[in-house]
């Protein structure tokens, strides 16, 4: 069930002492092939922290041999100073696990604007290096851990080959293609090619559809990197439904650990003139803050449903807009349907479906609700 599921790979997790916790904040994932290709994406905010840009020119060519995680530290607006730790985190991993430093992946978590404790990350490297097992991806998955109160990892099995994965996210959950940080791995005897169609498809239908705050981070990594271990070349249609299914149960995790949450909630927009507008109504009712309150303390405000629709593009009809909440029609013909008090929101999955009326294409958001204690963790994030 972790990176490690899928022959090939080692992982490892150690305390390096960048976490003032005392807590593990070092990870390595390996790649002992026979192959190396790899795909990857990244965030689309415009301020990129100094792994990223290093990420995305070992990904230039499609070849990945290990991965360098570390948590504690962003390693964002760091300026030169963070350029060249970037480099010196892959190049230290190259020289621990004998690979090339341009085939070597950086990946940082934590408060951003703060320079990483280099000697104590270096050691961390060498520590990691010596640790790495084949059994070692539950290690890596809770070093890479921030403000998640637990790690998160998945697999799945198809006919000969494995997809594993781990990913770490809880805040500064919304859509830029990642939303956190994910390393996938495969055993599959896949081309770069299609490794890169099958991660993005994945990506488009549930990274990209989580939205648990509205805030896109300055660090959103997923790496899918192929040992072809297994001597299995898969189909392709297969191939990316597997790496889905990995993706999917990852970014469900993502949801149900969101910071402060305690409702998992499932925005699903059906009759859109067009998958645009399907994702585009889906995304304004689920960064309704007033809406996340309300479903917080389960009220089932059908009304503030409608007024985050209005805010969009999307082609309705104001009077034939349906609203079901956990099942229960509320809102019909864009007027008060099913009783409000049959919608029972005491567990902790809601479901909230709007119905456009106007098309036959659909989407899924998942988000989360606003909770006093979400606020009271990011008001003291960095102090």
């Amino acid at each position: 069930m972790t990176v490690t599921a899928a022959q090939g790979f080692l992982a490892s997790g150690v305390t390096a002492g960048i976490k003032e916790s005392g807590d593990p904040d070092l990870a390595l994932v390996v790649n002992r092939g026979p192959s190396r290709a790899a795909a990857g994406v990244f965030t689309s905010n415009r301020v990129q922290a100094a792994p990223v840009r290093w990420s995305r020119r070992v990904l230039a060519d499609g070849r990945v041999s290990a991965v360098v995680l570390n948590s504690g530290g962003a390693n964002a607006c760091t300026g030169e100073a963070g350029a060249y730790d970037a480099r010196t985190m892959a190049e230290r991993t190259a020289d621990a696990v004998g690979v090339d430093a341009d085939e070597v992946a950086v990946c940082s978590t934590g408060l951003i604007g703060v320079g990483l404790p280099m000697d104590r990350v270096v050691a961390g490297i060498a520590t990691a290096a010596g640790a790495l097992s084949s059994d070692g991806g539950t290690d890596a998955a809770v070093a890479i851990r921030t403000t998640d109160s637990v790690h998160k990892t998945a697999a799945v099995s198809r006919s000969g080959w494995t997809v594993g994965g781990m990913a770490k996210g809880a805040g500064m959950l919304a859509p830029g293609l990642a939303t956190m940080l994910v390393v996938l791995t495969t055993d599959a005897d896949a081309s770069g090619a299609l490794l890169d169609s099958a991660l993005r498809s994945a990506v488009r239908t549930t990274f990209d559809r989580v939205d648990s705050d509205g805030c896109m981070s300055t660090n959103d990594t997923v790496l899918l990197l192929a040992s072809g271990a297994s001597g299995e070349v898969p189909e392709a249609g297969e191939f990316a439904e597997a790496v889905h299914a990995v993706c999917l149960d990852l970014a469900r995790q993502l949801v149900a650990d969101a910071e402060g949450a305690s409702k998992e909630i499932e925005v699903v927009v059906v009759g859109a003139a067009s998958e645009r507008d399907a994702v585009v109504v889906g995304r304004s009712v689920a960064r309704n803050n007033l809406l996340k309150c309300a479903l917080h303390g389960e009220d089932p405000n059908w009304g503030r449903v409608l007024s985050a629709i209005g805010t969009t593009d999307a082609v309705f009809d104001p009077d034939r807009l349906d609203v079901a909440i956990n099942g229960v029609w509320v809102c019909r013909d864009g007027a008060a349907g099913e009783p409000r008090e049959k919608a029972v929101l005491s567990g902790r999955r809601i479901a909230v479906t709007v119905d456009l009326r106007s098309g036959d294409e659909s989407a899924v958001i998942w988000t989360n609700d606003l909770t006093a204690e979400y606020v009271h963790e990011n008001s003291a994030y960095s102090s």
